[in-house]
């Protein structure tokens, strides 16, 4: 069972992949849960779930891209239980999108999905926490894709760098106020959305295997966090080589 226990936590995102078993794996701890995600009756089975298995859980249907939707969220939650010690932003989305296949409108949507909704939960997880006495832990899920540009993800790349970005800045101007910043950067997890994208997944773990490594670095709270080792040590490497030979690489990889 995980350390967390007697917490409040909110998981953006949560109705079904990683999100939805890092419920299921904190519930007997005892915490609070707060659960969202737009996605109404899946939302209502992990809720159900989590209080079976021992804490207590809000589900709230929300659309993260509606940033007075998320506000609502983190008032409901501070509503309910006072307040918000924990913040997991799992909500994104990365298929498929070979740039020479893509719009404006495409890019701009993985923008949105991807950065804009870690924004929408930032800025009032942020004015929550400035108010709590002990601060609290803002977790973003990105991505390994985050840190360089992957291809065939060029959007969800940028989008994600962006994200990471932005919290560390967060973490060097409200870190002397109490407020961490821990971003989790994924291999590929064995998710229902990713299994028919057509994408390669060298090293790629399960949901629960996920969650697990998510829910340490909750409890560890490392400014970066990185998993599976493999697909970890392998974008170290790329990153490390000359971006003639990277390039070759990767796009063996995107191309196999």
């Amino acid at each position: 069972m995980a350390r967390i226990t007697d917490r409040t936590i909110l998981i953006v995102g949560a109705s079904s992949g990683i999100g939805a078993e890092v419920a299921r794996q904190l519930a007997p701890g005892k915490n609070r849960l707060v659960i969202t995600a737009r996605r109404a009756p899946e939302l209502a089975r992990i809720a159900e779930q989590v209080r079976a298995a021992g804490s207590s859980c809000l589900d709230i249907p929300a659309d993260a891209l509606d940033p007075r939707a998320a506000a609502d969220v983190v008032a409901a939650a501070t509503r309910e239980f006072g307040s918000v010690d924990i913040a997991l932003l799992n909500a994104g989305d990365g298929p498929d999108m070979p740039i020479d296949q893509v719009s404006v409108a495409d890019v701009s949507r993985m923008m949105a999905l991807n950065y804009d909704v870690v924004v929408n939960y930032l800025i009032p997880l942020t004015e929550q926490m400035l108010r709590q006495r002990d601060g609290g832990l803002i977790a973003h899920t990105n991505s390994l894709a985050g840190l360089m540009g992957i291809p065939r993800q060029g959007p969800y790349s940028a989008a994600k760098a962006a994200a990471r970005t932005l919290l560390d800045a967060a973490r060097v101007e409200l870190g002397p106020r109490g407020i961490r910043f821990t971003t989790i950067h994924p291999g590929f997890v064995a998710t229902e959305r990713i299994s028919e994208d057509g994408l390669p997944k060298p090293f790629e773990i399960s949901e629960e295997r996920g969650a697990r490594y998510v829910i340490r670095a909750l409890e560890k709270e490392p400014a970066q966090a990185y998993f599976p080792w493999p697909t970890a040590a392998l974008v170290r490497t790329l990153r490390a080589l000359p971006t003639p030979l990277a390039s070759v690489i990767l796009r063996k990889l995107a191309y196999p």
